[in-house]
């Protein structure tokens, strides 16, 4: 933490820098308003004191371009008695505290515990907002493919809305992620974000989980129960699989979303609260409700805004981002060294369908990076369904120790006998294809600069 002291007498200032320098905070010490605000402007400090009245530039001057230059910066007022009038001046503009002269320095210290300790707070609030939106804001929705740009800026104008979403897609596409996107980028994103599996949990736990209980109100409820709307009032709750809701609790889910109060199990006294809904399914919601197994008008009140997550598939230009996305975060949290992946195994996962979609590919590099062993991810590292040995290509061949397939073969063949330059444009063509039109990958897997590829595609005019 690093304090500022400003005083015009200079060795009142150096007598309060020596006793904050014991604490281990970086003190710096200046002998007028002047050169305060000048410090204040070059460097950043979490805590300053300064002396209200000085003979050039004021103390509340200074805790005007203090808190101008960081709005987390905390400033202490020293003042004489004369002056309290002022102090309070300075508390009603931002002041962390005043001290009264002559200075106590056992109040000094700990006034600056005080400020530093909420500073510390604020700056690690900062870290926390910051891994978060890493995490769960537009940038955590890896991709760059059309599908998945497409959808990031469809996210981008619905996120700061209080508008229900439904999220569809197969399981393992990242649902929950893109919900947690939407609230991260939303005006309630200081406030919680709840999440609840519709499909994992009986009709009356269901119940209980959502609307919350009183006591008494079945068997083993011993006492009173918030439940997920109440706990996120203010925030986002995220209806996961809502498709697999049962009906009694989808009418009365309905009934929250019309009038915006829930009545706890075994009570009757409602509670409003103001919670946006997201909601997500694998279930085609149209069909059930042909069936009779989903209400309409519940439907058409949680897809006012329809949010249609691609499969892996669908978007596999993605794969290659995916993969050095998944590498970096389980090397770190294993805290293994790894300095790649080989191009036959990106081939291999690159050819793979992938049914688990995200998910799966997400589970199978945690997999590989966990068991490698050189620091180079290669098919030796790849888990059971994708090992070599059990592979099957499309032509139905197995390919066994890593041999090259029938397909493999039948497409080296085909090379054979033609110009190299032909050779070489297909090489660079299907390269690109399985980085997704990353450049800079593909150079790294052929093995020549960026300059290099960029000619060669200039000269074979690929797209």
């Amino acid at each position: 933490m690093r304090v500022l002291v400003v005083d015009n007498d200079i060795v009142h200032a150096r007598t309060m820098g020596e006793v904050l320098s014991r604490l281990d905070y970086q003190v710096v010490v200046v002998g007028s308003g002047t050169e305060g605000a000048r410090k204040i402007e070059q460097e950043s400090f979490d805590v300053v004191v300064t002396d209200l009245m000085m003979n050039d530039i004021g103390g509340l001057e200074i805790l005007s371009r203090a808190k101008a230059a960081s709005a987390d910066t905390e400033v202490i007022v020293v003042t004489g008695h004369g002056t309290i009038p002022s102090a309070v001046a300075a508390m009603q503009q931002g002041a962390f505290t005043y001290l009264q002269k002559p200075l106590d320095l056992a109040h000094l210290r700990a006034a600056v515990e005080k400020a530093s300790a909420g500073a510390r707070l604020k700056r690690q609030n900062l870290e926390l907002n910051r891994r978060l939106d890493e995490k769960f804001g537009f940038e955590g929705v890896v991709g760059s493919s059309t599908q998945m740009l497409s959808l990031i800026e469809r996210l981008k104008r619905i996120a700061p809305t209080d508008a229900t979403v439904l999220i569809q897609g197969q399981t393992g596409t990242g649902k929950e992620l893109v919900a947690q996107a939407i609230h991260q980028n939303s005006p309630r994103k200081s406030k919680p974000f709840v999440a609840l599996n519709c499909a994992a949990l009986s009709e009356n736990i269901l119940e209980s989980e959502l609307f919350g209980h009183v006591r008494g109100a079945f068997t083993d409820a011993s006492s009173d129960r918030v439940g997920k709307f109440e706990y996120a009032n203010g925030g986002t709750l995220f209806l996961d699989e809502v498709g697999d809701m049962p009906m009694p609790t989808q009418i009365k889910l309905l009934r929250v979303l019309e009038s915006g109060e829930i009545t706890r199990v075994g009570s009757n006294t409602p509670t409003r609260v103001n919670v946006r809904i997201l909601s997500a399914t694998n279930r085609n919601l149209e069909d059930a409700i042909a069936t009779g197994s989903f209400r309409s008008d519940l439907y058409h009140r949680l897809k006012v805004v329809t949010i249609a997550i691609p499969t892996l598939r669908e978007r596999a230009a993605d794969i290659p981002l995916l993969i050095e996305h998944f590498i970096k975060q389980f090397a770190k949290r294993h805290s293994k060294t790894i300095k790649g992946m080989s191009l036959a195994a990106r081939m291999k996962l690159g050819a793979y369908e992938w049914p688990g979609n995200v998910r799966q590919l997400r589970n199978v590099i945690e997999s590989m990076v966990v068991v490698d062993c050189d620091e180079l991810l290669d098919v030796d590292d790849l888990p059971l369904e994708l090992e070599p040995e059990t592979a099957i290509d499309k032509a139905g061949t197995p390919a066994l120790d890593g041999a090259p397939t029938v397909a493999l073969e039948a497409g080296l063949a085909a090379l054979v006998g033609r110009p190299l330059e032909e050779v070489e444009r297909i090489l660079i063509t299907e390269t690109l294809k399985l980085t997704g039109g990353n450049r800079e990958q593909a150079a790294e897997l052929l093995g020549i600069g960026e300059r290099t590829l960029y000619r060669k595609i200039k000269e074979y005019q690929l797209p």
